[in-house]
């Protein structure tokens, strides 16, 4: 940049160079406050109920989320099955359905659904759980941990319930920004499928970043102005 203006016979101003300054650091501090995520894998050890007796498996489970508006579609995926039954299962005959417990910054938990089974389950076999799917929106402000919670199973008329004995891990920790302007809050709950209702005026660290980028944006144009300002002066004088 330097040789640059030594080339052309001209030197930044002061106040250009100030407002450069000041646009970085305004850049820097939008891209440390963003909403940040962590995902992992996790054994869950699942106590199940059924109608012939108690059976216990262990699945990987993760839980990703996608953003969409002020809310945030959940997806819990289990890579083995759970439970087993002693008859075949059609079908369409089983309907898996679970609860995803909220930690940190919000309390409660978020239901999650997902489709029948798309094929036959043979007799005494692992039952592979679809993608489950459901909608959080964020009531609170803050760091929310999202833990896998109880399974239910339904087939055949029969109700099987599942619930972790490991204390796992959560599987997906987000920093949200709620609606309610407060923390600890009941956690939001939806349908597997459903959507977010309306949002009110959201306040929190992702506001106050686009606050501070937007004085930045400021600084910028009163530096370039002030040093257009100079560059014509000195053209008169």
């Amino acid at each position: 940049m330097a040789r640059f203006y030594e080339q052309h016979g001209r030197r930044p101003s002061r106040a250009a160079g100030l407002a450069v300054a000041v646009a970085m650091a305004a850049g820097s501090a939008v891209m440390l406050t963003a909403p940040a995520a962590h995902a992992q894998v996790v054994d869950v050890n699942y106590q199940c109920k059924t109608p012939i007796g108690n059976k216990g498996a262990v699945s990987p489970i993760d839980i990703k989320s996608t953003a969409s508006g002020g809310a945030y579609k959940l997806v819990m995926s289990f890579q083995k099955g759970v439970s087993s039954s002693p008859v075949e299962l059609g079908k369409g005959a089983m309907k898996p359905t679970a609860l995803i417990q909220l930690g940190g910054a919000e309390s409660g938990t978020v239901p999650v659904a997902g489709p029948p089974n798309d094929q036959a389950i043979p007799a005494n076999t692992p039952i592979k759980i679809s993608d489950l799917s459901g909608t959080y929106t964020p009531k609170g402000s803050g760091k929310v941990t999202f833990t896998a919670s109880t399974l239910t199973i339904k087939a055949l008329g029969t109700t099987t319930t599942c619930t972790p004995s490991n204390h796992p891990e959560p599987a997906l920790t987000l920093d949200v920004k709620g609606s309610g302007g407060g923390s600890g809050s009941t956690g939001g709950s939806a349908t597997g499928g459903g959507s977010a209702g309306g949002q009110l005026p959201q306040t929190g660290p992702a506001d106050s970043a686009v606050a501070l980028g937007t004085l930045g944006g400021t600084v910028l144009l009163a530096g370039a102005a002030g040093a257009l300002w100079l560059t014509r002066r000195h053209q008169r004088v």
